[in-house]
């Protein structure tokens, strides 16, 4: 039960930063609201990442760093 839920949440992360990442590219996207509440989610997580790996010639590694971190911790624990 608690794995099942803990693995909805981690999918849920994944989609969302997938989400984020993929919809930056399109200026139209980011002001809308969906974006906005996305971006008030998953910004917090990115934030670490950020301060440690700057962006490279203007590409910002920090999404993938994070998906990285995200299926670790879902293949360490079985989830």
């Amino acid at each position: 039960m608690i794995k099942g839920i803990l693995s909805l949440i981690l999918n849920l992360l994944i989609l969302l930063i997938i989400f984020h990442a993929v919809a930056s590219w399109f200026p139209s996207l980011r002001g809308s609201k969906l974006y906005q509440r996305v971006d008030g989610i998953v910004s917090p997580m990115l934030e670490p990442i950020r301060s440690v790996v700057k962006p490279i010639n203007g590409l910002d590694f920090s999404p993938m760093i994070l998906l990285f971190l995200l299926y670790l911790i879902k293949h360490l624990f079985r989830l």
